[in-house]
């Protein structure tokens, strides 16, 4: 595909319309994703920066923090200017930095969908994912919760994440599956399968960890196509995710409003074919 062709913009659920390059809010808590900020100032004009540039779709969770994500989304940008979707997760309980406890209850999630609602001040979730799919929880009463959920309005669309396309199948017996969150990158395609599924479905697919810095082969193709279009190897990933299939959502998080400015350059990339090529080469699923 080349960038000619790369659409800009995404309907979620059929009636959510954003801009695919969106905003990952996970980034704005303390160090561990655990806690306050170091330096709230900065996290709040992160937020207001990224809405300023064009942003309309911010990704969050109850766990990021856990609640400080939601809570500042709600200080910065309430009330949201109209077409804003904030998408949130519900599934992980916090214990300390880097933990992150599967709880896909129903109990846990009634209780984690309440408090997303209230921190964000919102009477309806657009978005609500499902964070993880509990082993110690049979899936069909996760989902039950959810259907319910959505059936009293509290809402809208529903999502899952880090899912296999048997766990995609089994969720939809019990409501439309709109977007899937999962581990996804130019040199990390174990999730192709999912890609597929979703692409031809008009799922929304949100890749996250968009870049393995480890990989070192990787890197060095991303750098010499990056000194090509003076950019950054950053942005070339990112650009070759928006050009791999027209339903790649992205939200790089950052906490810095001068990464922010970075990441959304992302968009004057215009990858070549033999570019495409190259990096399409540094893994297969």
């Amino acid at each position: 595909m080349n960038n000619t062709q790369t659409k800009s913009t995404f309907s979620i659920g059929g009636d959510l319309t954003i801009n695919r390059l969106g905003y990952g809010a996970m980034r704005i808590t303390g160090k561990g994703i655990w806690g306050p900020p170091e330096n709230k100032e900065e996290s709040i004009k992160v937020l207001q920066r990224a809405v300023e540039l064009g942003v309309n779709f911010i990704d969050t969770a109850d766990s990021y923090g856990p609640n400080v994500s939601e809570e500042l989304i709600a200080e910065a940008l309430y009330p949201y200017p109209k077409g804003l979707l904030i998408a949130t997760k519900g599934g992980l309980t916090r214990t300390g930095p880097n933990q992150w406890p599967v709880n896909s209850s129903p109990e846990h999630l009634k209780e984690a969908l309440a408090g997303s609602l209230k921190r964000l001040k919102l009477d309806q979730i657009e978005l609500y994912q499902l964070h993880r799919i509990d082993p110690n929880v049979p899936a069909e009463k996760t989902f039950e919760f959810l259907q319910q959920a959505q059936q009293e309005g509290k809402i809208k669309h529903i999502g899952l994440s880090e899912v296999t396309v048997e766990d995609i199948k089994k969720a939809q017996q019990y409501f439309d599956v709109v977007s899937v969150q999962n581990m996804y990158s130019v040199d990390n395609r174990k999730w192709e399968a999912v890609l597929t599924y979703c692409t031809e479905n008009n799922i929304a697919f949100i890749p996250w960890y968009p870049l393995n810095a480890g990989n070192v082969e990787a890197v060095d193709v991303l750098q010499k196509i990056a000194a090509d279009h003076k950019a950054t190897v950053h942005q070339v990933a990112l650009s070759w995710l928006l050009q791999h299939a027209d339903n790649i959502l992205l939200i790089p998080g950052t906490s810095s409003v001068a990464h922010l400015e970075e990441n959304m350059k992302t968009s004057n990339v215009e990858l070549t074919q033999e570019d495409i090529e190259k990096l399409d080469q540094l893994s297969k699923p």
